[in-house]
Parts: structure tokens; C-alpha cells; sequence
């Protein structure tokens, strides 16, 4: 009796307790030798590099590292990203020194294409491709050039203006306006970007330039000139701002700083403020000036008024098909891109219908857009970054910006103008908020749910990897269905 209550009172402390005895002492390692880590972390850390400066957010850029060395055997890797530069270090087991490599990274020019095959290269060395095959195959990539020849680049942003005024019901001359305007800004910015002059005063002669173009079709307009009598200034700035803005990876950053990554997040939000103020301080010089030679323009009393309903639609298609294109995607980016603008605007009309503020309307938008781009993405073999950021552009608002700066030039110090003029520029900044906050919660809330509808579970897979014994050791986490 005694014996049998013991071994009762032994089974109730094995329920509750661990034993410390039942847990091996030990892992299995894997023997890999020196020169093959340091080529699998060269390789991760380079396939890092070249994401974060084509336009991939920290987390993406995290995961891929440690997708790479994960597959070739390597458990204990740690890989810290920062706004221009990336560490990769393998903690070796033992007493051994770790093996750290650091990279600083360019200054970020999005390439969505080269992005879709550094992910596709990704998942291909997931699936067992050969380390040798994939260091070729990373500096075929990171040598691929750009996409589009600058000409077509050039074209697809004064579209992009092009469509921003189609939004707002514009007619044919002032299409034609948009259309020269823009094209006089994009080869200002190429000028100065082949003379290395720094974006921030790029963005400020691109301003200036479209604010003096601007100028002078109001001043042809007053001389009775055709076809500039019934050009509406304000749509052509207003596309323009959206022109310039389209290049600012606001998704990127708050994605970043949801994330966690408060040095990348800070970086890149310092960054965009800084290219922001540039196209504020190119408007208000052009106005300035503008304003001194007699040939001010008159505040804005409301709100510049949308078009019809379908033109909406179809310069929200023009706006991601062209920020598409000067992204550097290819097609099947273009055409998700192109559906996702026709959706995203859907959820900007619907709510705005219902009677809420720009604001909202904005959020509801990006979010819908973000949620469903999040999953398409997965299925289409997309970078679900690109076609995000492609779908909310349209939603941008230049037209806010504009009035805003131009009532605080031509005020007058009345305060009714003021007043207008800071309500303005305070539902554009709640606007950019909005949309970084509705795309990046739809990524985050559309992320899972693909992983879910794709029936993705994670399960451990033996895969034969190259040692320093020439033993075939190593398990690596797979997110795939067993084959």
C-alpha cells in the first residue's frame, strides 16, 4: 500500500516537473566548415543588401537572411539591418569566434523587378539549390540593369500626372498642361540626378520648376491665350506634387516602425520629411517669385472638387500602372497593380459616399487595397511592397498640399485664408498618415491569412547539405506542404 501511494505521489510530480534527466544534453550539430560559413553568409548578407536598397522593408529583409542560411545548416545566425547598413554574424558553437560580416548599403532606388527574382531566388534555395548555382545566380541579378530605358521612365511619370488630373475631371488642355509640366519636372530631376545633386535639392528645383510653369500658364491664361483660358492652375500643381511624392516609400517606413525596427523606421521617416519639405520649399519659392512679378494667383476658397466617377476610375489605373512602370516591374506586377488601384480608389469612393473625411476614406482604402494585395501576392510569385504602394499613390494628397501652401502665400494675413490654408495642410499630413497606417495594417493583417488559405504549415525536412566530413548533415524548417 505504502509502495503504491510513492508511486502515485511520483506520477503526480512527473505531471508537474520536468525531469532533467529526460532532456538530452546535447544537440546534433552540423559540421560545417569555415570557408563554406563564410560563403553562406556573404551570400545572405548580399541578397540583404541589394533588397533593402531596392525598396524591401526591414522585416522582409531580416527573413530572407535568415531563410538562406537557414537552408545551408546554419542555426544560430543573427542579422541586424539598420537605414545603410547590414550585419550577418554565425554564432559558432564551442568556444570558437563568431564569423561576422558587415555591409553598407546604398541609398535606396526601388527596382521591384530585381526584387521579385531576389524572393524567387529565395524560396529556389529553400527547395535545395546548390550554393555554387546560387551565388551565380544572386550576381546575375545584382547585375540585371534597371528595367526601362530613361526615356520610358520619363514618360510613365508625366502619365502618372496625367492621370492624377483625369481624377480630377480635367479637360484636354489642361491634360496637355499636366502632361508638359510633369515632363519638364522629370527631366529636371534626371538632369540633376546624372550630376549626383542630392535628392532634397532635386526635389526643390522640381517644384520650383512646375510652380514656374504653372505661373506662367495662369499669366497666359490672363492674356486671353488659347488653349491656356481655362486651365485650372491647381490641378497642375497638384498633379505635379503627386509626381514627386510618388518615389517617397511611405509604406516602407511605417512598416518598419510597426515592426520594430526603430533605426530603420527613423531613418527612412527622416528621410521622406526631408524630401517632403524639399518639394514645400520649390512650391513656396515659385509662389514667392511669382507673387513679386505681379502674377500671384488667388487663394483657394473649397476644396478642389473630384471628377466623374469613372474618370476617377481611370486615372487611379493611370497613377499604379505608371508608378508601376518607374518602380521597375514587370508585368504581372503592372496588371496586380492596375487592379489593385481600381480597388483601393472603389474603397476611397464608397467611404467618401457614405459621408466620412478624407482621412478615413483614405485608411479604408489603403487597408482594402493592402489586405488583398497581401494576398494575391503569395500566388502570383509578386513582392507584395510593390503593388501595395502602387495602389495607394492615387490616393495621395497633392491637391491638400497645394492649397494649403498657396493660401499661406496669398493670405494677405487674412485670417479666413489662414485659417483655410492650415486646415489644409493639416488634413494632408492626417491623409499621409492614414494611408501608411491602412497599408501597413493590411499587410499585417493580410500576411497570415495567405499563409492560412494556402494551408502552409511548418514542418521539419531533412535536406542533404555539403560538409566539411563530406557527411550529408542538416534539418532545415521549411513553410511548405510535405511533397
Amino acid at each position: 500500500m505504502r509502495n503504491h501511494g510513492r508511486r502515485m505521489v511520483e506520477a503526480m510530480r512527473r505531471a508537474v516537473h520536468r525531469d532533467a534527466t529526460e532532456v538530452a544534453p546535447t544537440e546534433a550539430l552540423p559540421i560545417i566548415d569555415d570557408a563554406t560559413v563564410l560563403r553562406v553568409i556573404e551570400l545572405a548578407m548580399r541578397v540583404a543588401e541589394v533588397m533593402l536598397s531596392v525598396g524591401a522593408s526591414a522585416k522582409e529583409v531580416v527573413l530572407a537572411a535568415l531563410r538562406i542560411t537557414g537552408a545551408y545548416g546554419l542555426r544560430n545566425v543573427h542579422v541586424d539591418v539598420t537605414f545603410n547598413s547590414i550585419t550577418v554574424s554565425d554564432h559558432r558553437h564551442g568556444g570558437e569566434w563568431p564569423v561576422t560580416i558587415m555591409r553598407v548599403v546604398r541609398s535606396a532606388v526601388p527596382d521591384h523587378y530585381k526584387l521579385q527574382r531576389l524572393q524567387a531566388l529565395v524560396r529556389e534555395v529553400e527547395e535545395g539549390l546548390d550554393l555554387d548555382e546560387a551565388r551565380r545566380r544572386f550576381h546575375a541579378i545584382r547585375r540585371m540593369p534597371f528595367r526601362y530605358r530613361a526615356s520610358i521612365v520619363i514618360l510613365a511619370q508625366a502619365l502618372l500626372a496625367v492621370g492624377v488630373g483625369a481624377m480630377f475631371g480635367a479637360s484636354w488642355s489642361i491634360l496637355l498642361v499636366t502632361l508638359l509640366a510633369a515632363i519638364g519636372v522629370a527631366l529636371t530631376q534626371a538632369g540633376l540626378a546624372r550630376l549626383q545633386v542630392p535628392l532634397f535639392f532635386s526635389q526643390i528645383a522640381g517644384a520650383f520648376v512646375l510652380t514656374a510653369l504653372t505661373v506662367v500658364t495662369a499669366l497666359l491664361a490672363r492674356m486671353g491665350v488659347e488653349p491656356f483660358v481655362d486651365v485650372r492652375a491647381s490641378i497642375v500643381v497638384s498633379s505635379g506634387i503627386v509626381l514627386m511624392l510618388a518615389g517617397l516609400a511611405v509604406v516602407g517606413a511605417a512598416q518598419d516602425a510597426i515592426d520594430g525596427f526603430s533605426l530603420t523606421a527613423g531613418g527612412r521617416i527622416l528621410e521622406l520629411t526631408v524630401q517632403t519639405l524639399g518639394v514645400v520649399l520649390g512650391i513656396l519659392v515659385g509662389l514667392e517669385l511669382a507673387r513679386a512679378l505681379g502674377v500671384g494667383m488667388s487663394p483657394p476658397s473649397e476644396a478642389l472638387p473630384l471628377g466623374p466617377l469613372p474618370g476617377q476610375f481611370v486615372g487611379a489605373v493611370i497613377v499604379a500602372v505608371a508608378v508601376a512602370v518607374f518602380n521597375g516591374a514587370g508585368m504581372r506586377i503592372i496588371v496586380v497593380s492596375a487592379v489593385l488601384g481600381i480597388i483601393a480608389w472603389g474603397g476611397f469612393a464608397v467611404v467618401t459616399a457614405a459621408g466620412l473625411d478624407q482621412a478615413p476614406a483614405s485608411f479604408v482604402g489603403a487597408l482594402v487595397a493592402s489586405i488583398i494585395g497581401a494576398l494575391m501576392a503569395p500566388r502570383l510569385h509578386v513582392p507584395s511592397v510593390a503593388v501595395t504602394t502602387a495602389a495607394i499613390l492615387p490616393l495621395v494628397p497633392g491637391a491638400a498640399v497645394f492649397r494649403g501652401l498657396l493660401g499661406l502665400v496669398e493670405s494677405g494675413g487674412e485670417t479666413e485664408h489662414i485659417l483655410f490654408a492650415t486646415s489644409s495642410l493639416i488634413t494632408a499630413g492626417m491623409v499621409g498618415i492614414a494611408l501608411a497606417a491602412g497599408a501597413t495594417l493590411g499587410l499585417f493583417i493580410g500576411s497570415p491569412l495567405a499563409r492560412t488559405f494556402r494551408g502552409i504549415t511548418p514542418v521539419l525536412r531533412a535536406v542533404g547539405r555539403p560538409t566539411a566530413g563530406g557527411a550529408n548533415v542538416g534539418v532545415r524548417v521549411s513553410d511548405e506542404p510535405p511533397r
